[in-house]
């Protein structure tokens, strides 16, 4: 059996397969769980209950969303590219997920641990601002078009932010492989990254929050100027697709803040009876404690103006991480604690 699935290539592909549900099928369920526990956080926040109706506790709630959405008709304007206008949520979609083929969630639980996982990540999330410009430009509406042009901007402003703070962990690890970055992390919790590069932690998050046109930079969905923005024309399944690839986006990058600054998989202290418990529930239970901030932020926080966000991310964010990037290599090389290759 161990054979047929590492040298024949219909058991490989199999294995690949098998591999790619065992992501793919948690994945679903968390975003879609995800939606709740935003409801949840953010009617607590203004002291109402929240979703309470559908099933216990309303925790059937984001089934019956997904129901209510897969059977609407899907609306596309006569005006509309219609082939575009349906592929565009799907890119939105599908780049959120296949990122998670580098993310480790355990040691050696990993679809593929290439040794340049960070790259990788860093390649397919800068493809998924394609979907949100394809959707705004074959809506053929100003508004949607307006909006996709912000949240193009926004991505592509703070994308150069989170790359320099990718370059200050890989200066520390000596590897682009995201097994590699946890591993060296090994030990107590303030071993983990987000306490010598705190201020990059602090960067690299509310970069994320734009990255993901979450509050206070959720401005290419601001609904006082563009009604909806860059998903103003869509409805149904084709909407659903956005929204969801939204929340799978909010995951991957608490996924990687996890990775690159808590420490992965590891338990914050290496001792009984923590490290009892598995890597892969320490890992989850990073990634909810960001998803919170994530939640917290949008039911705190009012707007940005336009022109707050970009000097936020070009005159304050940009250089200071590439002062940082350049103290980390100098604090690195004459201080002799530079990586072994």
């Amino acid at each position: 059996m161990h054979t047929f699935f590492t040298t024949n290539w219909l058991g490989i592909a199999i294995l690949i397969l098998l591999q790619c549900l065992a992501v793919t099928v948690p994945l679903l369920l968390a975003v879609a769980y995800m939606t709740y526990a935003d409801r949840k956080i953010w009617a607590s926040i203004q002291l109402r209950r929240g979703p309470n109706v559908v099933g216990p506790f309303g925790l059937l709630q984001p089934m019956a969303d997904g129901l209510k959405l897969v059977l609407k008709e899907t609306i596309i304007p006569s005006s509309a590219n219609g082939i575009l206008f349906v592929i565009a949520p799907m890119i939105a979609f599908m780049t959120a997920l296949v990122a998670w083929a580098v993310v480790p969630f355990d040691n050696g639980w990993v679809i593929a641990d290439i040794n340049v996982g960070i790259l990788y990540l860093f390649a397919i999330s800068s493809l998924g601002v394609y979907g949100i410009i394809i959707a705004g430009w074959a809506s053929n509406s100003k508004y949607a078009f307006l909006g996709a042009l912000r949240s193009a901007a926004q991505m592509v402003s703070y994308e150069v932010s989170i790359g320099f703070v990718l370059v200050t962990v890989l200066l520390c690890v000596g590897s682009l492989n995201l097994s590699k970055v946890v591993l060296a992390q090994s030990g107590w919790f303030w071993n983990w990254f987000w306490l010598p590069l705190l201020p990059m932690f602090v960067i690299f998050f509310i970069s994320a929050l734009a990255e993901t046109n979450r509050t206070p930079f959720d401005l290419p969905m601001s609904e006082a100027e563009l009604v909806a923005g860059f998903h103003t024309e869509y409805s149904a399944m084709t909407f659903g697709l956005f929204f969801l690839g939204e929340y799978a986006n909010m995951i991957l990058l608490s996924a990687l803040g996890a990775v690159l600054f808590l420490g992965g998989w590891h338990s914050p202290i290496p001792y009984a009876p923590f490290t009892l418990v598995p890597g892969v529930i320490w890992f989850a239970l990073k990634i909810a404690f960001l998803l919170f901030i994530f939640s917290w932020t949008k039911g705190t926080l009012p707007r940005y103006r336009y022109d707050q966000l970009m000097r936020l991310g070009w005159k304050v964010f940009l250089p200071v991480s590439l002062a940082w990037v350049v103290l980390t290599a100098a604090v690195l090389q004459f201080g002799g604690w530079l990586p072994k290759p």
